[in-house]
């Protein structure tokens, strides 16, 4: 049992500063660099915004354990999309391998978050 939760903790760590700390800071302390990965995708200027509150928000949730189970589904499930659709747009776009395999490994850590989460938030 305390395997998992170091797992769990390990997990939501790095999603925690991957998904939540870090464009927090880049909106803080390098706004020029906002929204310099959805750019070059087609995105426009205010979907990097609304995609760094959604991450920011999301991370939060998985973090606080003692949230109901259902927000954190749904931050689970938010942070998911959100990662698919990263790499989606990267193979569609630009091809860039770097850029298709970095959403592949921060969500392989998303699942190691959800699937070792503590027992008292998993569905049955």
């Amino acid at each position: 049992m305390k395997r998992n939760k170091i797992i769990f903790w390990i997990a939501t760590i790095i999603i925690v500063l991957w998904e939540g700390v870090m464009p927090l800071s880049t909106v803080l302390f390098m706004p020029e660099y906002v929204n310099a990965g959805t750019k070059p995708l087609g995105y426009p200027d205010y979907f990097a915004y609304t995609l760094i509150v959604c991450k920011v928000l999301g991370a939060t949730a998985i973090a606080i354990t003692r949230l109901p189970a259902k927000l954190r589904e749904w931050a689970y499930a938010g942070l998911s999309f959100n990662l698919l659709f990263a790499v989606i747009s990267h193979m569609m776009v630009d091809g860039n391998i770097g850029f298709i395999l970095m959403p592949v490994v921060v969500g392989v850590i998303l699942f190691i978050s959800y699937r070792f989460q503590p027992q008292a938030v998993q569905h049955g």
